[in-house]
């Protein structure tokens, strides 16, 4: 029997620079966004807001983050799974801190989750090509 495993988790150096593509992107798409990193555990690890992002769109992103992270699967993901369960699509929308809506993505190196992105602030379709611009760094390291 194994008395414990080994988890990688996301440095603070990456996620800051994740947050820079993050960043770069939502200048592109002329958006102000709000930008969370967390590790493989939901905890926070980077955050930015930018000049003009959303007060409420702090929370969110930090939510979407641990969702990413506290699943394993993007927030936008969520709906198709629960629409056509009524029991759950109603009891689950209670658990704390679950977001159902584009932009929060797990990260992943080697199949493992070794943390999550979150980003609100704009359009779900803007949020989500946040996330994968900052994706795309860890995908070329």
């Amino acid at each position: 029997m194994n008395k414990y495993r080994v988890k990688k988790s996301i440095t603070n150096e990456l996620a800051a620079q994740m947050v820079e593509c993050s960043l770069t992107k939502a200048n592109e798409l002329g958006v102000q966004i709000n930008v969370a990193i967390v590790d493989e555990s939901g905890h926070l690890v980077h955050f930015s807001r930018m000049d003009g992002a959303p007060i409420l769109s702090i929370d969110i992103s930090i939510n979407k983050a641990y969702t990413g992270a506290a699943f394993g699967i993007p927030t936008h993901e969520w709906h198709p799974l629960i629409s056509q369960e009524p029991a759950l699509r109603e009891g689950i929308v209670h658990t704390s801190r679950l977001v159902t809506f584009g932009g929060g993505y797990p990260i992943t190196v080697e199949g493992e989750i070794i943390g999550a992105i979150g980003v609100s602030g704009g359009s779900t379709e803007q949020d989500m090509a946040c996330c994968v611009a900052a994706l795309e760094l860890v995908e070329s390291t």
